[in-house]
């Protein structure tokens, strides 16, 4: 009998002090970013949001994130220039349906975080660090961050009226599973 209420003791402390599992939603998330084209700022976005987040404000080698987005999702506000990105030369779409975003680790404390992991777009993978903030909001919290990449480390595109570097800036509300 004392086995039985040690294993199940330790059971569920250990699910305790684990990190709580959350799942990234649409809803009160935006994914936008904002590239140079003929010198004017080109805004968009992209939904489509799935992944999972573990995340313990005090312990980060509890925290893992992974993310991902739609890539067909593309959203310029221009439908003609949305479906040229989605095409081979930018997304390619069809081959290449997701972006992905992984932690490999988290740094920082009260709120104030680094993330470093890997993107992946069109199945080019990249090391990527960048600074975010958690805010909670009831069970569930808001992940704010920024990051500029060079979109040619991606091979998304060709041409010069298009600038190299690319900015994302993340707002994703993740939901306690």
């Amino acid at each position: 009998m004392k086995l039985i209420i040690g294993t199940l003791f330790t059971f569920f402390l250990s699910i305790a002090l684990s990190a709580q599992e959350y799942k990234p939603t649409d809803a009160g998330s935006t994914i936008e970013f904002v590239i140079k084209n003929l010198g004017f700022n080109t805004r968009g976005s992209f939904s489509g949001l799935d992944g999972r987040i573990s995340f313990d404000p005090g312990d980060n080698g509890k925290c893992r994130f992974e993310v991902s987005v739609a890539a067909s999702t593309v959203n310029t506000d221009n439908e003609m220039r949305d479906n040229h990105l989605k095409k081979e030369s930018y997304f390619d779409v069809e081959k290449y349906p997701r972006i992905r975003i992984v932690s490999t680790s988290i740094t920082g404390d009260n709120g104030r975080y680094t993330f470093n992991g890997k993107l992946t777009i069109r199945d080019k993978t990249k090391e990527i660090s960048f600074p975010f903030t958690v805010t909670p909001t009831g069970a569930d919290y808001l992940f704010k961050g920024s990051f500029t990449i060079n979109r040619r480390d991606f091979e998304v595109g060709g041409g010069s009226t298009i600038s190299n570097n690319c900015t994302v800036t993340m707002t994703v509300l993740a939901k306690k599973q």
